[in-house]
């Protein structure tokens, strides 16, 4: 079975926008209950994806990845959204609050991950039903994705959710020495995805969390693979 890209496109539209905005919106919720207010005074503790979408990083990118994903086969698709702002001085315990205002990001990629495995699973029991294998499909690329935000954030290279997950857990003087990284994090993460090291390091352990959630559902690695395989 061969899908057009505008077919590729229309399934993964919600996953994609769903798994970028929710992530940073939980950023910001998880800051607010940790004391800091910059988020929610300007309005992006919001479940509204208008409020977090970047024209590039939510829109084109990702489109751009999955034409030459359908292309050539092969690579990573992601993206991100307008970066929640966080004043991590204005958090009770900045140091340790920093580490689960990080984490939220990721861990909302995970809980949306078994949201979109549950449909999966929905549409997987109700076969001869014209809405079956469009919701198998999407539930296949919202697992999918998903699951590839949630690694390729926790990459602990600032600033990543990981990266900041680091600062946190390691003593002053070495979350100080790492911290400094930050503003060349991106340009790292561009070399390592042109250069292949980026994908030998994170597709084990997408394979490997992709099978966690397939489990748990009691879905087949194989028919997942499969799915994805379409898209």
């Amino acid at each position: 079975m061969e899908l057009h890209l505008v077919q590729v496109i229309a399934i993964y539209a919600l996953p994609v926008i769903f798994a970028i905005t929710l992530h940073e919106a939980a950023h910001g919720y998880v800051a607010r209950h940790f004391g800091d207010m910059t988020a929610t005074v300007e309005g992006r503790v919001s479940l509204n994806p208008l409020r977090h979408i970047d024209p590039f990083g939510t829109v084109a990118l990702p489109l751009i990845l999955l034409a030459l994903t359908k292309l050539f086969g092969g690579g990573i698709i992601f993206g991100w959204a307008k970066p929640v702002p966080v004043n991590f001085a204005n958090l009770r315990h900045p140091k340790r609050d920093m580490l689960w205002v990080a984490a939220a990001g990721p861990l909302s990629n995970f809980a949306m991950a078994l949201f979109w495995a549950l449909l999966l699973k929905i549409g997987l029991s109700m076969p001869g039903n014209h809405f079956a294998l469009p919701l198998a499909l999407m539930g296949a690329a919202g697992v999918f994705f998903n699951i590839i935000i949630m690694v390729l954030n926790l990459v602990p290279l600032p600033p990543l959710d990981g990266g900041r997950i680091l600062v946190s857990l390691l003593p002053h003087r070495l979350a100080w020495r790492v911290a400094r990284i930050e503003p060349y994090g991106f340009l790292i993460l561009i070399v390592l995805l042109l250069t292949g090291v980026l994908g030998a390091l994170l597709w084990p352990a997408i394979g490997a969390l992709m099978a966690v959630v397939a489990g748990m559902f009691g879905l087949s690695m194989g028919d997942l693979v499969k799915l994805t395989s379409i898209i």
